[in-house]
């Protein structure tokens, strides 16, 4: 009982983790969006505005994960508080929490993929 408690303790902190990174990933993603809207309003060639498109709609695809995977921590985080306390921790929720720290993982991978590719794209059309 006592291991079950100090897991289910340890995926809530997981969870709460992963929610505060999500929060503020989507926050970053709209401080992109302004930035791009910086360059949006200057006057640069088709490749500047063909890769700020392809940005924005990064941006929105990105936003839309975000709140997929912050919907996914709030189900689970419910779903610690209405856990049955004799389920075996090899079971379900072992499996349910490899599943989503995967696709975490898969999540932050992309996300400082497009974020170094944002800020290589800033250094060239934001240099002065």
């Amino acid at each position: 009982m006592q291991t079950k408690v100090r897991y289910l303790s340890d995926l809530k902190f997981n969870l709460e983790t992963w929610r505060r990174e999500l929060r503020f990933h989507f926050d970053e993603m709209d401080t992109f969006q302004e930035k791009l809207e910086e360059i949006a309003a200057r006057e640069f060639g088709m490749d500047a505005r063909k890769s700020l498109e392809n940005f924005q709609n990064r941006i929105m695809i990105e936003k839309a994960a975000i709140a997929k995977l912050k919907h996914r921590c709030k189900d689970k985080m419910r779903n610690l508080h209405t856990v049955d306390m004799d389920e075996e921790i090899d079971g379900r929720l072992r499996t349910d929490q490899s599943t989503l720290r995967e696709d975490m993982r898969t999540y932050i991978k992309m996300h400082y993929d497009l974020k170094e590719e944002m800020m290589d794209y800033f250094t060239e059309y934001l240099a002065d």
